[in-house]
This record gives C-alpha cells, sequence and structure tokens, in this order.
C-alpha cells in the first residue's frame, strides 16, 4: 500500500502542478501515471541495491541466490523506470515491469502465507501482508495504462 501512496501522490501532485503552472504535459492523467511510476520503480531499485539484505528474506527458502536476486531486481526496477520516460523505450519498459511485478508475486505470497513481516519495516500484521497481493493486480494495470496503451 506504500506504494500504492506514492504512485497516487506523486500523480496528484504533478497533476495539481500542471494546472497550477499552466503545463500542458503535466495536464494529462497518462503523464502523471507514467512519471508517478517511474519515480516509484527508480526509488524501489535504489533501496534494493541499497538495502538487499532487507529484501532477500522474501525469497530464502524458495530460490537460490537471495542476494543476486535482490540485486538484479533493483536493477531492472531502476532502468525499466527510466525506460518509462521516453517514447522510444515506454512499451518495452512498461511490459518489461509487468512481466517483473508478475515474477515477484510469489515472493509477496510467501511473505503472506509464512506470516514474515512486510518489506521496509511495514506492519507485518496478517491482513497487511495479505492486502498487498490484492494490489499488484492494481499495479499492473496501472503501468499497463500509463505505459502500454499510451
Amino acid at each position: 500500500m506504500a506504494f500504492l501512496s506514492g504512485l497516487l501522490s506523486i500523480g496528484g501532485l504533478l497533476l495539481l502542478a500542471g494546472y497550477l503552472f499552466r503545463i500542458p504535459y503535466l495536464q494529462q492523467l497518462q503523464t502523471d501515471a507514467r512519471i508517478a511510476a517511474a519515480v516509484m520503480f527508480i526509488l524501489i531499485g535504489v533501496m534494493h541495491l541499497v538495502k538487499p539484505y532487507k529484501l532477500t528474506y522474501m525469497i530464502e527458502g524458495i530460490l537460490p541466490y537471495t542476494y543476486a536476486l535482490v540485486m538484479i531486481s533493483g536493477v531492472l526496477e531502476i532502468l525499466l523506470g527510466i525506460g518509462l520516460c521516453f517514447p522510444a523505450t515506454r512499451v518495452y519498459a512498461g511490459w518489461g515491469l509487468i512481466l517483473l511485478l508478475v515474477l515477484m508475486f510469489p515472493a509477496n505470497i510467501h511473505v503472506a502465507v509464512k506470516q514474515l513481516p512486510a518489506p521496509g519495516g511495514l506492519p507485518a500484521a496478517p491482513w497487511y501482508t495479505w492486502s498487498r497481493l490484492a494490489f499488484q493486480p492494481v499495479y499492473i494495470l496501472w503501468v499497463w495504462w500509463a505505459a502500454v496503451t499510451a
């Protein structure tokens, strides 16, 4: 839900800035959604690289090379987030992020089933870890609408 809060906050601020400062480019909801997604994926990717050991627990026991996988996913999130910013790579980056979200879904299921704490120091309560699963399709739809259909 923190990721969704970031998407909505950044997107809303961009839209507001577009109208306040009369910037036509930022008055387009789809553009603001794409920029918000780029910012959030870049931030999350950086977190993967800066604090990988805070995320490895999510896949320990189900996949080998946990450290490497966290680092690779971080690099991909950053590169694909940047890719959302350019018309020539936007669609490819969108599909790449959708694939990444699908591939990461089992880690979120593992966290919920094993009643592990949510990443980033977020609540470990079962209601929270299970509710995170419901938001994964929302993120996929967000990226699809903002990047692939643009």
